[in-house]
Order: C-alpha cells, then structure tokens, then sequence
C-alpha cells in the first residue's frame, strides 16, 4: 500500500510543470535576499578575524597581505616581463606600459606553454626548472636582448603568505598542483634559482601576485575607481584595498594594502553548516581536500558541473527524470563540466544543446525532462552568483565603513571561466550586489587580458613608487635638521640676543631685544577692574578684567573682525575702527561712563621708552597701515578716541602678546619668566637681568630698586644677516621672496602659522610639476598663493585623521587626492611642521640657558607661558619643541604652561601691577 502511494506521489510530480519540481527538490539551494544577508554578516566576521593578529592562526579566511600599496595611476612606464602560473598551461609576456595623454597605454606579446602533467605531482625544482626554460625560450623567440636587465612580475595562484611585495610562501597547493618540496618554501626564491640554473638571464622579480590582484591591477590600469578584484572560474576568489591600520599583521597605519582574502575556505569551520546541501557534502567528500575549501566548492567552475550531476542523478533515481533510467554515463564523475552548464544556459539554443547533452550521456530525455535540466543548472549558477554576491557585499561594505561613506563610488575587476562564459552569470550577480548593498554605486569591468598584464601593472606601480618615494624622500630631507644643524641655531641665537641687548649695536646678526618696561610678575596681589585690548591679527578683542587677588580673575570679551582694507588702509581709518569696537563694547557692558585702567596688547614690534608708550618698528602679519611706522601707537590711540569724543581711557600699559601671555601665565605660576607665541608670527619675551640691559634710556627712575626687566626679543628676525642659510631651502626662498617684506623676518617665515601653510603649499606645487603627486596635475588651486591654510597642516596632521577625512580635506581645496597623495602630503606637512617646531625649541634653549648662566646657576626651574594656535591645535608641534629644548640646554627643567585666556588678561594684569608701582611711588 505504501508503494502504490509513493508512485501515486511521483507520477503527481511528474505531470506538474517541470521547474516547479526542481525548485520544490532543490529549495534550499534558492536563498532569500535575508539569507544571502545573513552569509554576508557572517563572512564579514571571518575577514576580522583573518585581519586580527590574535585571531589569523585559527581564521578559515587567511586575509593574506599581498603588499601592493597602490592601484595604478596612469602615469607607469616601461618594459616588463609577466609570468603567470595556475593551470594546465602558463603564460609569458612582454607588456610594454607607456604613459600618454590618455592617462597610459599597454602592449603585449605572450606565449603560452603547456605544463606536463607529471610536473604537477613531480619536484618543486624540476616545475620551475621547466618555466625557466620556457621563459628563456620566449626571449629568444621575440628577440628580446639577454644582456639587458628585465623586471618580471609573477602572477602565482596559490595561496602565499607575503611578508614582502617580492616574496611568498607557498602555503598549500590547490586546482591540480602538487609538487613536492615548495610548500612552505619561498616561491619567487624558487624561481630566481631556476633562472640562475638556466643560465644567460638577468632578470630580476620585482612583484609576486595572486590571479585575484592580478585582474584588480589589469582593471585598474583602466579605471581607477576599481579596488577590488574577483575571480569566478575554476576557482574563485576575491580581493580588495583595505585600510592599512586595520591589517595588524603588518606594520604601519598610513594608507592602504590589498588583501588577498582566500575565500573559497569561508566555512570550513562550520560557518556555512546550515547552507550546505546533501550534493555540497557529496562532492565534498569525493574531492582531494575533504573538509576544506568549501565556499570554492559551493561556487566554482571546478565544482558546478559535478554538482549537476549529482542532483540529476538523485532526481533519475527517485522516478523524477528520465521515467527513472539512470545511464552507466549519467553515474560517472565528471560527466557533465562547467561548460555543459554554459551550453545549457543558452538564450536561444539551450534546450536544445540540453538535449544533445542528454543524449550524449546515453538518456533520452522528454521536452519536460530537457526544461528540468536546465532549470537545474540554473538554480546551481544562480545560488553561485548568489553566494559570491553576499562575500562582495561584505567586501564593500566594509570599504564603505572604511572610508565612513554615505555612498561608495566603486569598480570591481572581473575574471574568469564562470563570469565570461555562464551567458545569464555576470548579469544576475550584478544585480543581487546592488540589490545587497543599495549603498554602493558598483561598477563591474570584464579583464579584457587577465591577470598576466596584472603582473607587470604591479612591477610598473612597484617602480613607479620606490622611484616616487626616493624623490619625495630627498625632497624633504631638505627640512629634516641634524643635531650639529640645530646646535648651530641656537649659537646664532644666542649671538643675537646678546648683540641685540647693547645700545646702538651695528651688527647685522642683533635681533631688537625691546625693552618692555615690565619689571616683575605678578605677585597675587593685584586687584581691580580693568579694561584690555588685544591687537595682533585679523580679530580684535576687548575685554573687561576683573581681579579680585588670590588667583580669581573674571573676563567679559567680544571679538571683531579686522576687514583685510582697514588693516592695509590708513592709520587712522585703523585706530578710528578699534575704538568703534571699544565703543560697542562698553555699550554692550553699560559702562560708557565709566573710566578704567586701561593695558593695550599691541603685538607687533615697539620701541618704547615707557611702559605706556611705544613707537612702532614695522608692521607683520599682513597690516600694511599708512602713517603708523615710527609714531607712539598709545598717541594715535588717544587722538582716536578723541576724535570720537564719546568716552576716556586712562591708558597704562602697552604691551607685546608675547609680554601678556608670560603675565597672564605667571599669575598662576611664579615660576613663569618667559612668554612664547606660536601662532600666527612667532616670538618670545623674557626676564632679563637689567644689567645687561645696555638700551634702556627713558627708565633710570623706573629701574630703581629693580633687578629684571621683561625683554621682547622679536626672535622672528634672525638670520637677516644669513646665519640661517644653510637650513633656508628653495621652499623657503620662494615664500619669502613673495612676501611683502622680502628678507625679513626669516626666522618667522621658518616657524610661524602665516607661513607654513605656504612652504606646503610650494613643496607640493613642485613635487606635482615633477609628476610625483596629483598625477602630475598642477590646478589653479594649487598655484594659489595662501591657499593652504595652516590649520589645514595641523588637520592633516591629526593621528586620528583617517586617510579619507585627509583627502576630503585636499578636495575642498580643489586637489583630488588618491590615497598616495595624501600620505604624500602628510609627510610634507610633517617635514615642514617639525622642522619648525624644533628651531622654536632650539631658540628657546638658547633663551633658557642665558638665564641660567646669567644667575650663574648650575641648574634651572624656568616656566613658559604659551599661546597660539601652531602650539594649541597641531598635534605633534608642542612635543617636539619640548624634545628639542631638553636635548639642546640639559641643564635646564623647562615647564611649559598653555595660556588660557591668551596675552588679554596679561595686559590687564601688567596695568594692575604698573597702576600698584605708581601707587606705592
């Protein structure tokens, strides 16, 4: 009874539509977009862990390290020799790369050569001994000379683990390869013997590669979005760029490396258990690596075929094809072969090739039967294009996360027997991808010639970068400063602080040494209400200070932009604008009526004769105001505040910011004696014993009793007699030579914020006039003087700042950076940045060690009070310069401490203790 109901069951199957019955057979090889969502999570998982250095031991997907840093960029050139070794037979080409105004060309000659069978399973030395030969062969045959040096890519595809772009071991053979005595063992070693045995080749190989990177570089020659690369063949695999500091495997986190996934192991360990059909195990089981490579066997051109065949069977067997006959040929393995299944799926002649299939393997098979068949090899193809869409997913999702995208802009390069001869394969794959990953904007390119033209794409990038990296390298050595160099500066400091500190001194090395008349620090006595301005860049601040003793200090500001034609108008149209910002701001606090002490930070050089005058030197930073140089900027300040005839001033001190931010610091420090500004100019201030103090006529009464006076050393100017000549680069020339004050101020020009965006900004213009950056393209962007901003250096220079966020940075400047362009102009940035961190700390060792030897003290405690956003904001200037003064004065412990409320409240402070000395005279 239970027969008669059995066959009623598969004679009902047998009358309804025939791919209905395989769909219903075959269900669990039809995945849903969740499923599909699911595999990816979980491979996604698997590439973490094969990227993890505590993890990659046990990983089933190896992630290898493949050391290629950089797809092409258009600009290779040269001649070079390919080698391409993973099936039956090998390749050897000559690929001439020649760059053009289309952005680069290549032409090949190749040859291909068999590979006995009985050197597949025969010695390691006599396979390569064999390719040797046939390379040696090839360079008679084209005529291509012996005696000259040859540069060879080696495209291998079997697993390495590379610790270099020239190096990989064998890991483990697959397809059919298995000769004795290379696993293990260096291949591209291996392969230099054999030309050495050879004999009369001088050949060097420079880039050993995966068929997988091959193709991603041959595409990439093309199109240079495409970073990823994908076979689908024989075999399959995958590769893509990933951010260097999340491989842990290799040193360094700048830029980017391609990793050769291996994923055909993806579920050897379990992970795809619940996808895995009774036919997955089947072949699993027959096949020479049972338990291993089992996402390959899932997907792969090698396996599809045998995978039909056994679902054919199986369904011939239970009465569901073929009225139950099954053919002594239809029970052999390896019958029916990945190109049976591109036959089949023909548009137009597919069922009949199926049929002629069937034929062949001894069945006679009905128009329902040939519907079955080929709705079998269908549903196999597509769960392949299916599995392989979910491993992409992951890869681009991940790329996407990377680079934290909204969109990715993407090109996937794409080789192999499955995606080029499965006529429905690449379209279905195209589609679920973009299905998956909604995301990702995806491009997919044919490789029109593999992954042997992939080979030498990789020597030419490999040539193209050591040779891009020597010239970057001498490049910037320009800026990097020995110990004897930066010895040197601080001797020519110290020269000059020296020189410039006797009276009417002619040498040419003195810096201006202003005497401030600040006598002492705070002591914390200082109380009061006081009004303070603040003058020193493109903003001007006013602020009321109220200083209630015992460290409490309360501040009220505002800010107001100087308009670029005020601060290169009239002196007068200058100081009529400051006191309208007084003016507004005393109306905002409702204290017009009131009148205040009042400390002016004027931040730029002064002669002064009195604290509460100054006559000033020369204009910096970018003011240009008429009828201001040589007169008492406190005078024009009155008459300014006269002619608006609306409030009064009681104006005590005028002060340098450098002098402000040592007071404003020192009133938390006593230990503070020295002021440094790192910003947008560069100087420092200190307390210096007034003995030495040879010009300071104007201030015998003050001085009584005294024993120090603050000197504003105006430090920006050394090297205008040339003593900075030997670290001065071209750079350097050209910024100065473009200034509006050509030969001053050298040593600002080396170390301040509104300079040193600019010496980038000529380094990178040359460095792309060379071709070594931005493809050569030279935008009207970069040849834009100012451009570059200096918080543009101290962004870029962020260790937390992603590759990506550095070349968003590069984009809003209108430069369209690849990923090597911008480690490029980190390095520039750091080059230059560095550079002037450490002349700063070399002028302030100078500075610390006049102090200590004019206390004739063995050894110093000194603070400095810093301000300014070179010192504030960049992430590594504030280090190095205080590296630079422990090494340079040893003898001296040098504090630094950040000003908070920036040189303001040092004026404010200054009037408080110059308005005390008045009280107690």
């Amino acid at each position: 009874m239970f027969a008669v109901h059995l066959l009623s069951f598969y004679f009902s199957k047998l009358q309804e539509d025939p791919t209905k019955k395989v769909d219903r057979f075959l269900y669990s090889m039809r995945l849903s977009d969740e499923q599909l969502m699911d595999i990816s999570t979980r491979f996604s998982g698997e590439m973490k862990k094969g990227l993890s250095v505590e993890t990659n031991s046990t990983a089933t997907v190896k992630m290898l390290q493949t050391h290629v840093r950089s797809t092409p960029d258009g600009s290779e050139k040269g001649e070079f020799l390919a080698l391409d070794l993973g099936g039956s037979r090998f390749k050897v080409l000559q690929v001439k790369v020649r760059e053009d105004a289309g952005g680069g060309g290549v032409e090949m000659e190749e040859q291909i050569f068999p590979m006995p069978k009985e050197l597949l399973n025969g010695k390691g030395t006599e396979l390569f001994d064999h390719v040797s030969e046939c390379l040696k062969d090839f360079l008679h045959q084209k005529n291509i000379s012996l005696e000259d040096k040859h540069a060879l890519g080696f495209t291998f595809s079997f697993p390495c683990q590379q610790s270099a772009l020239d190096q990989g071991v064998l890991l483990n053979w697959s397809k059919d390869y298995r000769a004795r005595g290379l696993q293990g063992k260096d291949v591209v070693q291996a392969l230099t013997e054999a030309i050495s045995r050879t004999g009369d080749m001088d050949i060097e190989v420079l880039a050993l590669v995966n068929d997988t990177v091959g193709t991603m570089m041959t595409c990439g020659f093309d199109e240079k979005h495409c970073e990823v690369g994908l076979i689908i063949g024989t075999g399959t695999n995958a590769c893509y760029m990933e951010e260097l500091r999340h491989i842990e495997l290799v040193e360094g986190d700048e830029g980017r490396m391609c990793v050769n996934t291996e994923w055909g192991a993806f579920g050897d360990d379990g992970a795809l258990n619940d996808y895995i059909t009774e036919f997955d195990r089947e072949i699993d089981a027959a096949s020479r690596n049972p338990g291993k490579q089992l996402f390959e066997k899932l997907v792969s051109g090698l396996y599809m075929g045998e995978l039909v065949r056994l679902v054919v069977l199986k369904m011939a067997k239970l009465g569901l094809l073929f009225d139950g006959y099954v053919s002594d040929a239809l029970r052999t393995k390896g019958k029916i072969t990945n190109t049976h299944i591109a036959a089949v799926e023909q548009y137009k002649d597919g069922l009949r090739n199926t049929r002629d299939i069937l034929l062949d393997l001894d069945l006679t098979p009905s128009s329902d039967d040939c519907v079955a068949v080929q709705h079998v090899c269908t549903v196999v193809s597509f769960r392949s294009s299916n599995l392989v869409a979910a491993g992409l997913a992951a890869i681009l999702t991940r790329v996407r996360q990377n680079r934290k995208l909204k969109t990715l802009r993407i090109t996937v390069g794409v080789d192999g027997t499955v995606y080029r001869t499965l006529p429905q394969y690449a379209k279905r794959l195209h589609k679920v991808v973009r299905r998956l990953v909604p995301d990702c904007h995806v491009r997919f390119v044919l490789s029109e010639s593999g992954s042997s033209k992939g080979a030498a794409v990789v020597t030419a990038v490999a040539q193209r970068l050591a040779s891009q990296r020597q010239q970057v390298d001498k490049t910037l050595s320009s800026f990097k400063l020995s110990p004897e160099q930066l010895g040197l500066v601080k001797a020519s400091m110290r020269v000059g602080l020296e020189a410039g500190l006797k009276s009417n001194d002619p040498s040419p090395s003195a810096l201006k040494m202003l005497p401030s008349f600040v006598f002492r620090t705070p002591d914390g006595t200082e109380h009061g209400k006081y009004l303070a301005l603040d003058l020193g860049g493109t903003n001007f601040r006013v602020l009321l200070v109220k200083i209630r003793g015992s460290g409490s200090v309360q501040l009220y500001n505002k800010i107001y932009p100087i308009p670029l034609e005020i601060m290169q108008g009239t002196g007068e149209e200058l100081f009529d604008h400051i006191v309208q910002c007084i003016s507004d701001f005393l109306d905002y606090m409702g204290m017009k009526n009131a009148r205040l002490p009042l400390g002016f930070t004027f931040s730029f050089p002064c002669q002064q004769q009195a604290i509460d005058s100054g006559t000033l030197v020369s204009w910096t930073k970018g003011f240009k105001a008429t009828d201001c140089e040589g007169h008492d900027v406190v005078d024009m300040l009155r008459d300014a505040i006269k002619r608006r005839n609306e409030f009064d001033l009681d104006i005590v001190a005028v002060v340098n910011d450098t002098v402000g931010t040592m007071m404003s610091c020192a009133y938390e420090d006593p230990q503070c004696e020295i002021g440094l500004i790192a910003g947008t100019g560069s100087n420092v201030c200190y307390m210096e014993e007034l003995r030495n103090i040879e010009k300071k006529e104007g201030c015998t009464e003050g001085e009584k009793g005294k024993q120090r006076m603050c000197v504003n050393t105006e430090w920006g100017s050394l090297g205008e007699d040339g003593c900075l000549g030997d670290i001065i680069t071209q750079y350097d020339s050209q910024v100065d030579q473009q200034s509006f004050n050509h030969g001053k101020q050298r040593f600002e020009k080396l170390t301040s914020g509104l300079y040193l965006g600019e010496v980038v900004r000529q380094v990178l213009l040359d460095l792309t006039r060379r071709g070594l950056l931005f493809r050569g393209h030279v935008t009207e962007p970069l040849k834009t003087p100012g451009i570059f901003h200096t918080k543009y250096l101290s962004q870029i220079e962020s260790d937390h700042l992603a590759l990506h966020q550095v070349r968003s940075i590069l984009q809003k400047l209108g430069l369209d950076s690849t990923c090597d362009d911008s480690i490029i102009v980190k390095e520039v940035c750091g080059a230059v940045s560095r550079r002037a961190a450490q002349l700063c700390g070399a002028g302030m060792a100078a500075v610390v060690d006049k102090i200590r030897e004019n206390r004739s003290l063995d050894h110093l405690d000194v603070t400095v009070g810093v301000d300014g956003t070179l010192y504030k904001l960049h992430p590594h200037f504030s280090r190095v310069l205080q590296e630079t003064v422990r090494t340079l004065a040893p003898q001296c412990h040098v504090t630094f401490v950040l000003s908070e409320e920036g040189s303001g409240k040092g004026a404010a402070l200054i009037t408080a203790v110059a308005t005390q000395e008045q009280l107690d005279m």
